[in-house]
């Protein structure tokens, strides 16, 4: 049976007790489908990135259920929650996040590292997501030798390089420049016209006009869902990603990987704070 990629209902988060009570969610509700490319706009206060940390397993919500993959992510232990993050979501964060001691092939191979592949899959497997990103001839540079906009590029790089069912971008090009967010956002929109599913958490106008949906909250409730472009057509803006390419490294994954069980899994379980990585 299918199912949405990501589904949420009635999401409802809150902070404190009492009369100190904060309700930063009150009662989302969305689906985001396959292959969708999703904006989820707001202002400071609005809601935005609560909902990023509950998308992301990162938080759980005070009330509501939140299903990835067809997965009830209310049902998981911690250990489960850690491998679902290493197998479903694809993180990209506005900081980066890159380990500032390892090249860029070592940061990029870390999450497959975590879920027990083989170094010379690895090697392989993150020398291509790198290729993809424009960066094998960066592959043994440290952060440090790298601009932002290159760091942002190994930072999605790490995140396809697991084959993830979404990838969950939080303000990627936040700390980026203008050249630098437009490489970083034609690569999203060439992913987009590949068949990836992305979600993207941002306040910029610019940025959520490359999405196929729009979704705008304040106070915590959903008061915008627009659609720009159908989910099975490209992005608006796709004058580069119309351009044929080459096969895009983390292919959305086939019905037998999205279906692999999260528990239990060979070798030790990776810590909750690396399974983000």
């Amino acid at each position: 049976m299918s199912h949405p990629v990501l589904r949420v209902e009635n999401l409802v988060k809150e902070y404190g007790e009492g009369d100190a009570t904060v309700r930063a969610l009150r009662g989302v509700t969305l689906d985001v489908e396959k292959g969708d490319y999703v904006a989820i706009m707001g202002a400071s206060g609005s809601g935005k990135s609560t909902l990023m940390n509950i998308l992301g397993c990162l938080d759980v919500p005070s009330a509501g259920r939140y299903l990835i993959d067809g997965v009830d992510v209310g049902d998981l232990g911690e250990h489960q929650l850690a491998v679902l993050r290493n197998r479903k979501i694809g993180f990209v964060f506005q900081s980066f996040n890159l380990i500032p001691r390892m090249s860029a092939l070592a940061n990029v191979e870390l999450p497959l590292t975590y879920g027990g592949v083989g170094s010379a899959a690895r090697r392989e497997r993150a020398l291509a997501a790198l290729e993809q990103v424009g960066l094998s001839d960066r592959v043994h540079h440290d952060p440090n030798q790298l601009s932002g906009g290159q760091q942002q590029r190994v930072a999605v790089a790490r995140a396809l390089v697991t084959a993830p069912a979404m990838l969950l971008a939080d303000e990627p090009t936040g700390n980026l420049d203008t050249s630098s967010t437009r490489d970083v956002l034609d690569i999203f929109d060439r992913l987009s016209v590949s068949g990836r599913t992305i979600v993207i958490i941002t306040h910029e106008d610019d940025v959520a006009a490359h999405a196929k949906r729009v979704i705008r909250l304040v106070d915590g409730r959903i008061i915008e869902d627009r659609r720009q472009s159908p989910v099975d057509g490209p992005p608006p803006r796709t004058s580069e990603a119309d351009r044929p390419q080459a096969t895009v490294v983390g292919r959305p994954p086939t019905t037998s990987e999205a279906d692999r069980p999260l528990a239990p899994v060979d070798g030790s379980p990776p810590r909750t704070s690396e399974a983000v990585l």
